[in-house]
C-alpha cells in the first residue's frame, strides 16, 4: 500500500514539532522579559495557527506581516504555515507605494501589524480584509501575542499540509528594479535548513543571537530556522543597534551572531574601543552583501580566537548558496566559498558553459531549496530558469576547487568608454583608503564615457577632510586608469534598507540627473548635487 504524503514528508511545522519532542524542556526562543521552551512554543504557535483559521483564512491564503523583530513575529509565521497559509513577510521600513505594492501584489487576505507601525499602513491606502496587530495589542481577539498566551485545551489543527506547499512570499529587495515575490515551499526551506546547519556547522547546543530583521531571508531562515531545527536556544533583539548588540553578547554568553556588513562595519567602531564584551562568541556570520576585505582583516585582528564564515546567496535559493569556513579565510579572503550541500552551482557563460577556471561568468544554480518562480510573473520565471538552471544574476570568478568569488551583479557593471569596470574591484581599492569608511560605485552618465565611473563615499569620523583628488590619487596606485572614479561624491551614509543592503538605485537616481546635466571640460570633476562634494 502507497504511504499518504503526510507520512513521508516534512514541512516547516514538523521541523518544530521534532525539537519540541526531543527536548520539550530545552531553552528556545528569548525576547526581552519573555521567553519559551520548545514545547511552550510549539503549543503558542499551534494556538496562533488555530485562531488564524478561526477567523476565516484558508489554504492557500497569503497572510502579510509587517512588524520588527519580536517573539510575537516568529509565533506569526510558525503559526501561518502549520495551518497552511503563506506568509509574506514585509520591509518594515516601508511605506505608501512600495507598502501597497507587497501587500496589493501577494495578494494577501490578512495582514498583523507592530502598533507602533500601524500609521504607516493606514497611510499605504490599502484595505485588507482581515487586520490585526504583531504584540502588545490591546483587543485579545486580534493579537497574535494574545492568541499565543492564550489558555484552555489546545485545538487540533487539520491535516493537510504537505511539503510542496508554499509557505512563504519571499520578496526580492528590490535594488534595482519593483521587488518580486519568491515562492518558497516547505520543501524548499527544509532542505535549505539542513544545507545551512551542516555548513555553518551548528549545534544544538550553541546561544545565537538574532538581530537583522526577521523580515529578511538570512536571518529567519539561515540562522533562526536551522537553530530551532537543532533545538538550541536564541535571543532576538528588536534591531541590530551596536551598543546592545554586544551588550547581549556579555549578558547571554552569546556564541554565535550573524550580520551584514555595514553591522560589522558599525560593531567595528565599538569593538576598537575593547573587544572584552565578545569574550564569549566563536562564530561571526556575515552576509546580505559584499564584506570589504580591509573590514573583515581588521575584524580578524580584533577577534583572533572568532571563525568567520562568509555567507552568500539570495532569497530566491532560501537564502544560502555557498560558504567560506574559517579555515579557508587565510587563503581566499575575498571568496564567497564553495556550495552547500543541496546546491549544484556553476559559473557559466551566455550560452550556459561553464567557464575556465579563473574566468568570469554567471552563477548558476540547480537545487531543491529554489524557489518554484515569482508570484504571478511568469515571464520573470522563464527568464530565470532559462535552459533549466536558474540565473542568479551574480558574475563571479571559478577557481579549480570550486570556490567562487564575486565580481559584480550583473546589473551593477559599468560599461565606460565601451570598456567593461566591475564595480566591487573600485571599492575595494578605495575601502584600503584610511579616511573611507563606506564606499558605493556606481555609473553616471556622461557625455564623454557614456558611463563614468562614480564613487560615493562615506568618511570615517575624525579623518579630517579628504578630498577627491586624494582618493583618485590612491586609486591609481592599485587600478588601472580606466577604472580610476571619474567622480567622487560625499555624503553622510549610503541608502540601504533595514537588513542593512546597499540601495545603488538610489543613488544612482539621486545623482544621476545632475551627472546628465554636467559640464565635460575634460577633467575629471565632481557633479555637486546638494551633498557635501569636493573637486
Amino acid at each position: 500500500m502507497q504511504k499518504t504524503m503526510s507520512a513521508l514528508g516534512s514541512t516547516v511545522g514538523d521541523i518544530l514539532r521534532r525539537s519540541a519532542r526531543r527536548a520539550p524542556s530545552a531553552p528556545a526562543l528569548h525576547f526581552g522579559e519573555r521567553s519559551f521552551t520548545y514545547r511552550q512554543l510549539d503549543e503558542a504557535s499551534t494556538r496562533v495557527a488555530a485562531a488564524l483559521l478561526a477567523r476565516g483564512l484558508c489554504k492557500g491564503d497569503r497572510v502579510a506581516a509587517f512588524g520588527k523583530n519580536s517573539d510575537a513575529y516568529v509565533l506569526l509565521w510558525l503559526g501561518a504555515v502549520k495551518a497552511g497559509l503563506v506568509h509574506v513577510p514585509v520591509n518594515y521600513a516601508l511605506a505608501g507605494a512600495e507598502l501597497a505594492y507587497i501587500v496589493r501584489q501577494s495578494g494577501a487576505r490578512a495582514i498583523f501589524v507592530d502598533p507602533a507601525l500601524s500609521a504607516a499602513f493606514a497611510g499605504c491606502g490599502v484595505s485588507v480584509e482581515i487586520t490585526g496587530t504583531l504584540r502588545d495589542g490591546e483587543d485579545g481577539s486580534r493579537d497574535v501575542l494574545a492568541w499565543a498566551q492564550a489558555k484552555g485545551e489546545l485545538l487540533v489543527l487539520p491535516e493537510g499540509v504537505e511539503d510542496d506547499d508554499v509557505a512563504q512570499l519571499l520578496y526580492t529587495s528590490g535594488t534595482t528594479a519593483a521587488p518580486k515575490g519568491a515562492v518558497m515551499t516547505h520543501r524548499a526551506f527544509v532542505h535549505h535548513y539542513a544545507s545551512a546547519a551542516m555548513a555553518l556547522e551548528m549545534r544544538g547546543t550553541e546561544r545565537q543571537l538574532h538581530a537583522l530583521p526577521l523580515y529578511h531571508s538570512a536571518q529567519m531562515h539561515v540562522f533562526l530556522m536551522p537553530s530551532l531545527m537543532l533545538g538550541a536556544p536564541n535571543w532576538i533583539l528588536e534591531a541590530p543597534d551596536p551598543a546592545r548588540v554586544i551588550a547581549a553578547f556579555a549578558a547571554h554568553d552569546i556564541e554565535a551572531f550573524f550580520a551584514a556588513p555595514t553591522v560589522w562595519i558599525a560593531l567595528l567602531a565599538q569593538l576598537d574601543k575593547g573587544a572584552e564584551g565578545a569574550r564569549s562568541l566563536r562564530k561571526a556570520f556575515y552576509g546580505a552583501s559584499i564584506m570589504p576585505v580591509p573590514i573583515l582583516q581588521r575584524l580578524r585582528q580584533l577577534l583572533p580566537d572568532i571563525g568567520f564564515y562568509n555567507c552568500f546567496g539570495q532569497s530566491e535559493i532560501g537564502p544560502l548558496a555557498t560558504v567560506l569556513r574559517p579555515e579557508e579565510h587565510d587563503a581566499r579572503p575575498a571568496s564567497a566559498g564553495r556550495a552547500v550541500a543541496f546546491v549544484d552551482m556553476r559559473v557559466v557563460d551566455d550560452d550556459l558553459r561553464d567557464v575556465a577556471a579563473g574566468e568570469v561568468g554567471e552563477v548558476v544554480y540547480r537545487s531543491p531549496q529554489l524557489c518554484a518562480g515569482y508570484w504571478e510573473k511568469p515571464e520573470e520565471t522563464e527568464e530565470a530558469f532559462a535552459g533549466d538552471w536558474f540565473h542568479s544574476g551574480d558574475l563571479a570568478r571559478i577557481d579549480a576547487e570550486g570556490f567562487i568569488t564575486i565580481v559584480d551583479r550583473k546589473k551593477d557593471i559599468i560599461k565606460t568608454g565601451g570598456i567593461l569596470v566591475a564595480s566591487r574591484e573600485v571599492e575595494e581599492a578605495l575601502f584600503t583608503h584610511p579616511a573611507v569608511r563606506e564606499v558605493a560605485v556606481i555609473p553616471l552618465p556622461d557625455p564623454r564615457w557614456i558611463e563614468a565611473v562614480t564613487a560615493v563615499v562615506v568618511r570615517k569620523e575624525g579623518s579630517g577632510e579628504v578630498g577627491e583628488a586624494e582618493l583618485m590619487a590612491h586609486a591609481r596606485q592599485t587600478l588601472a586608469p580606466f577604472k580610476v572614479p571619474k567622480r567622487v561624491i560625499f555624503v553622510e551614509e549610503l541608502p540601504r534598507n533595514s537588513a542593512g543592503k546597499l540601495l545603488k538605485r538610489v543613488l544612482k537616481e539621486q545623482f544621476g540627473g545632475a551627472a546628465a546635466e554636467g559640464r565635460d571640460d575634460g577633467r575629471d570633476g565632481v557633479t555637486r548635487h546638494g551633498v557635501s562634494s569636493e573637486g
